[in-house]
């Protein structure tokens, strides 16, 4: 597979799973305003802080509040990490591989774009916040489920995989980090109601409240950090994201599962063989942010090793004055 191809496949996966997770935390935070007792203060820099734009929303908005976090969020066409930006960016990549997807995807993506561009707009149909982040999250899952029916299980499905996981593991990454590092304005909240309602948004914010209850029951800080971040059945759990990850690699390559011949394998293995052997209660005692802020280090390492691998043009030999192989429509853009 060429290249160019697999960069943009990879890149239109992990910008469809990026809007659908911003969609699904902005509407949990929605919801978790009316369960929060009376007089607690709105918390909406967090979901600024989730997504890596910090600097970027001050400088542009200033105050975080639910007008201003909704629409860089959602609308803003000058985030890259916005639901219309990310969207966009995934449409382009899809239009310059049509050959490669089937037109099924083509169709699912194109309709999910055109209907969130009609919603920003002025009157748009689908006013109302919740029926808007419930429409991506759905296109999303229909995507998925069109992606697995339509496209042959090759090369080009793998990197689709491999863009899909890497990009759910990172962003459950950033909701743990947030709620124990941000999320709560002091100390005096722990184990509060307040606490208790958070915790389950967390949970929301993954799809994992049901999931959840059935495994462990009540509600427990310790046992949902180890849920999303060390199980292996739950699609949206960290390890389960980088051992499909690791899987989809050596698919790829034709590496025999247990050696390595490229960093992105080296990389994911080592990880993934951490992950396994972890223990919550080491990582609570020694600092779930500093362990997740090194988990997220990691796996930017691994993005940074699978271009470099697979995407990476090469110069051909000296002198011959060739010009660069052209890369996917959009630019693959930093987390």
């Amino acid at each position: 597979m060429l290249s160019r191809v697999a960069d943009a496949i990879y890149w239109m996966s992990r910008y469809i799973e990026r809007a659908e997770n911003v969609a699904r935390f902005v509407d949990v935070n929605l919801n978790l305003m009316l369960d929060l007792p009376v007089g607690s203060a709105q918390q909406w820099q967090p979901l600024v802080d989730i997504t890596g734009d910090t600097q970027r929303f001050a400088e542009r908005y200033g105050v975080a509040s639910q007008q201003n976090v909704m629409r860089f969020l959602t609308f803003d066409p000058d985030n890259v990490n916005s639901i219309y930006s990310c969207l966009r960016a995934a449409r382009e990549n899809a239009r310059s591989v049509r050959e490669i997807i089937s037109s099924e995807m083509w169709e699912q993506l194109n309709r999910s774009y055109l209907r969130v561009t009609a919603a920003g707009r002025p009157g748009g149909p689908l006013a109302e916040p919740q029926e808007l982040f419930e429409s991506v999250k759905m296109a999303s899952h229909l995507f998925d489920g069109v992606t697995n029916a339509t496209m042959t299980h090759g090369e080009g499905w793998h990197f689709y995989q491999l863009g899909r996981k890497l990009e759910r593991a990172d962003k459950t990454s950033r909701i743990l980090d947030v709620k124990y590092f941000l999320l709560l304005p002091t100390a005096t909240d722990v184990g509060t109601t307040a606490d208790d309602i958070q915790w389950a948004a967390v949970l929301k914010s993954a799809s994992a409240f049901e999931m959840y209850r059935k495994r462990y029951g009540r509600i427990a800080p310790a046992r949902i950090v180890e849920f999303l971040l060390l199980d292996r059945e739950f699609p949206r759990a960290i390890h389960h994201c980088l051992m499909a990850a690791r899987e989809s690699v050596h698919a790829i390559s034709g590496t025999p599962t247990g050696m390595f011949r490229n960093a992105p394998e080296r990389l994911l293995g080592a990880l993934c063989s951490e992950m396994a052997y972890a223990q919550i209660d080491d990582i609570i005692a020694s600092g779930p942010h500093e362990y997740l802020d090194e988990l997220q280090t990691k796996m930017n390492e691994i993005g940074t090793g699978i271009s470099d691998t697979f995407f990476a043009t090469r110069v051909a030999a000296p002198a011959i004055g060739r010009m660069r192989a052209r890369r996917a429509s959009v630019p693959s853009m930093p987390l």
